[in-house]
């Protein structure tokens, strides 16, 4: 029987490029996103489209609902929804804090649980299911004004970690993709949502707070490259616990574990401009 797939976040990015590979490779692909129009791309490609709302549980069970009807059960989940919120601390209001950990964290959280049953039914057939739920490496470390974006992606590292020791043994694997730059759209929907009030003490490093929203562009891999290893982990027998890869993947953590604390901070300040600020 064909395995199946859903992919949530696949407007673009790494969620459109995972479900073209997936397709390539003779899975039954459902590429999910908020607005159903951006999907049309891929379903001109023959892959099914659903409308999802991962912050919505009515919508996440529709579209569940619907993968059952057609399937019966679901081989792999991944959860790739999310959004980068740029702004300091102090800037965000508590909109925007809820707003990050609700679509990066307790998302993921709530897709799953929803779609426990279809796995299960996948480990009745085959004897396994995966999920996969793709943090950053930026959960490893983080940097001047990402910190909610850095802090949600170091939760879902964990409850991505949580999740493989509850869910084993049900026969489903749970694997932690941690990309590094990837070229996407993905920098320009957060400087287009940066958090910058015109009172901010902030505003004289403007110029660095929009290089943070697009520092995971510089230097890029392609999302069609970086896509084509980690299907290949995904489908093996036993999914590696962690993924990783894509520009600055094994670079950036490497050093946040080698150079001493004063020194990391030292970097990151520099590279966003907050070295230029009065005291």
């Amino acid at each position: 029987m064909q395995k199946t797939v859903l992919i949530t976040g696949c407007s673009s990015g790494i969620g459109a490029a995972l479900a073209r590979e997936f397709a390539r490779r003779g899975l039954r692909v459902y590429a999910t996103a908020r607005r159903p129009a951006t999907l049309a791309p891929l379903e001109a490609d023959g892959i099914t489209g659903l409308a999802l709302d991962v912050d919505d549980d009515a919508s996440i069970a529709a579209a569940l609902a619907q993968v059952e009807r057609e399937s019966g059960a679901l081989d792999l989940l991944v959860n790739n929804a999310g959004f980068s919120q740029v702004g300091a601390v102090v800037d965000l209001t508590r909109e925007d804090l809820r707003r990050q950990y609700e679509t990066n964290v307790i998302s993921p959280a709530r897709v799953t649980a929803l779609a426990l049953p279809l796995l299960r039914a996948a480990v009745e057939r085959r004897g396994a299911a995966t999920v996969a739920n793709v943090g950053s490496i930026v959960g490893l470390f983080t940097t001047p004004f990402a910190a909610a974006y850095c802090s949600s992606k170091a939760a879902v590292h964990s409850i991505t970690d949580a999740l493989r020791m509850e869910l084993e043994p049900f026969g489903v694997h749970v694997v932690s993709i941690q990309p590094g730059g990837i070229r996407s759209a993905f920098g320009d929907h957060a400087e287009a949502a940066i958090r910058l009030p015109a009172e901010s003490p902030y505003r004289p490093v403007e110029a660095g707070i929009r290089a943070r929203a697009q520092a995971g562009q510089q230097g890029a891999t392609p999302a069609a490259d970086f896509v084509v290893p980690v299907a290949e982990a995904l489908l093996a027998a036993r999914p590696p616990r962690v993924i990783r890869g894509g520009a600055n993947s094994t670079r950036v953590p490497l050093l946040k574990k080698l150079l001493p604390a004063a020194t990391f901070d030292r970097r990151m300040t520099a590279m966003f401009g907050l070295d230029r600020l009065k005291r």
